[in-house]
């Protein structure tokens, strides 16, 4: 008897779905409530891109003297380098107005966009800079690009709330 297919996927071009908020705070990032939600900023219409938002665990080598190969295993996760680079405005009101340097919060993308009991992911953040828009050998609109720091483990595939 062959395996059982995957459930074919309803397809999507992110940029066009992906929703992402930024929330000052929350009581229970593990479990956001919908006013903690709507008390957030979207973020969306202003990303130029978004990297860096995924765990991956370190391979941890485990050679045995009786092989020449060499097995491995998951070591420890690690957030990878969460970036997000946004458009800037020439009259300077822009993300920088609401994200500085060593703000704290939370970073929740939600994935087919923001519509109860779909999944986001919501990450506990510190940022670590805010670029200035100054780039003369650009050929691309101005961008503000925003790294953050992953602070905690993040909370992911949770239900967005009603």
């Amino acid at each position: 008897m062959p395996a059982t297919p995957l459930t074919v996927t309803d397809r999507y071009v992110a940029p066009e779905t992906t929703v992402t908020y930024w929330v000052d705070t929350m009581s229970d990032y593990t479990s956001p409530t919908r006013s903690e939600l709507n008390a957030g900023k979207d973020l969306t219409a202003e990303i130029v891109a978004a990297t860096g938002w995924e765990l991956a665990a370190d391979n941890v080598a485990t050679p045995d003297g009786g092989s020449l190969f060499t097995s491995q295993i998951p070591g420890r996760i690690n957030p990878g380098d969460a970036t997000i680079s946004f458009y800037a405005s020439r009259d300077t009101v822009d993300v920088r107005d609401l994200i500085a340097r060593g703000d704290t919060g939370y970073v929740v993308h939600l994935h087919g966009g923001d519509v109860s009991g779909q999944k986001m992911d919501v990450w506990k953040v510190r940022v670590r800079s805010v670029s200035a828009p100054i780039d003369y050998a650009a050929s691309n609109a101005a961008m503000i690009t925003i790294l953050f720091s992953i602070t905690a483990v993040p909370a992911e595939n949770v239900a967005i709330p009603a």
